[in-house]
């Protein structure tokens, strides 16, 4: 049971990705920085030790040539990031499974890692971000992914990660590296 890195994604075209970061480079500009962003990470996250998926969207974009053909690409569907991040999380085969977003500049294999490890006497795990949110969750996938999961989440808000470990209802809940992910420009 390999652990599944999951890294949710949008097809970087301008004006569609990065939204926030757009209002301040212009939407070229940040569906350029995007597209290299995930090139750098996709080089610095391959390992070994876990398989990667990309989950896309639109879902169109799964066959998208801008992603290398190496890794499985699987659409991320409808829904809320709580939809598709939970669907995400029962849909991959058995074994640990942590899911990241592609504007986490700072994240390493020995992050990734360290998030898998904390699976093993923890039922889920977080890497917190400065503002509220969070740049990784995951769960051990045991049994099922609770049916509640990331209901009820405040998202873009200082509460996404109280609100999703809420959600976990009283599981055994692991906080990892706290990283920075980019939304504006003054985040680069």
């Amino acid at each position: 049971m390999k652990p599944t890195l999951v890294l949710m994604l949008k097809e970087p075209r301008a004006g569609r990705v990065k939204t926030r970061l757009a209002r301040d480079i212009g939407r070229v500009g940040a569906a350029w920085w995007f597209r290299h962003q995930v090139a750098r990470l996709l080089r610095r996250i391959e390992d070994p030790r876990w398989r990667v998926v990309l989950a896309v969207a639109p879902d169109r974009a799964v066959g998208s040539r801008v992603w290398p053909e190496r890794f499985l690409r699987v659409p991320q569907g409808g829904g809320d990031l709580g939809d598709r991040m939970a669907r995400m999380l029962r849909s991959m085969p058995p074994g640990p499974v942590c899911i990241i977003g592609g504007d986490i500049p700072g994240v390493t294999r020995a992050h990734l890692a360290r998030a898998f490890r904390a699976l093993g006497d923890h039922d889920a795990v977080f890497g917190p971000a400065p503002d509220g949110g969070y740049w990784l969750v995951g769960l051990k996938r045991v049994g099922a992914v609770p049916d509640g999961l990331f209901q009820g989440v405040r998202w873009s808000s200082e509460h996404a990660l109280a609100d999703s470990v809420n959600s976990l209802r009283g599981r055994r809940v692991a906080l990892v590296d706290v990283l920075r992910d980019v939304d504006t420009a003054a985040d680069l």
